[in-house]
């Protein structure tokens, strides 16, 4: 089996030769770029499985390099890590709500990187959609499990992978609420690192790309969020 090619960018060279040393242990196929400008060219024409990507970059930065691969359809579903020195809530929100789908901040544990890189990589190849196995209508919302697709209204609604997995994991169960613990351990599984707050970022990008059909996901003040319960 062909190795899981993997993406470093990341000015500080120091901290770029500990992640690749750590990913390479793992059994990765890891290159490393150091400046922005480069990255775009880079992922069409190696396309890595995952891109670990640091905030601050000279050049073009890392939320203006990930918008670029999250617009383009030949890019948009290499998966984003980004790995920063910030650590405010908004970095964080900015970075989620760019497509990221994790997010480190600096100093880090490379232990706990390659722990997060392998989730993120099993859940593309195996995640709980895969593990349903089938197609499921709700009015007019149709969820194509086998292709990852989601269809509203006759349109196709472009998701990122964890927008889709939440998705489909609440469409298992109509009405039932979930806290966002809950929706962590069975989305995120061994790769929940991430704060509750991501769940709401989520949650609101998938809302907002859904556009009418946003109310199929309810909030359930003080405890949580439910697929709605189609009649």
């Amino acid at each position: 089996m062909a190795k899981k090619r993997i993406l470093i960018v990341e000015d500080d060279r120091d901290i770029s030769e500990l992640v690749r040393y750590n990913l390479e242990r793992e059994g990765y196929d890891v290159s490393a770029l150091f400046e922005g400008g480069e990255v775009f060219d880079h992922a069409l024409k190696r396309k890595p499985d995952l891109i670990v990507l640091d905030l601050m970059l000279p050049g073009t930065d890392g939320m203006e390099i990930c918008r670029l691969l999250k617009n383009e359809d030949r890019t948009k579903n290499i998966p984003v890590i980004m790995l920063t020195a910030k650590g405010e809530e908004s970095d964080m929100v900015v970075g989620l709500q760019m497509g990221a789908d994790d997010y480190m901040t600096k100093p880090f544990s490379p232990k706990v990187l390659a722990a997060r890189v392998k989730a993120i990589l099993r859940r593309g190849v195996q995640g709980p959609a895969a593990i349903a196995g089938q197609d499921r209508q709700y009015g007019d919302l149709v969820l194509d499990i086998p292709k990852h697709k989601v269809v509203y209204a006759g349109k196709t609604v472009a998701l990122t992978a964890i927008e889709f997995d939440i998705l489909e994991f609440l469409s298992r169960s109509p009405g039932r609420v979930y806290s966002r613990e809950q929706i962590l351990d069975n989305v995120w599984k061994e790769g929940k690192f991430i704060v509750d707050r991501a769940v709401d970022v989520h949650i609101r990008g998938l809302r907002k790309k859904l556009g009418r059909g946003e109310n199929c996901v309810e909030t359930v003040r003080g405890v949580g969020y439910c697929f709605k319960d189609f009649e």
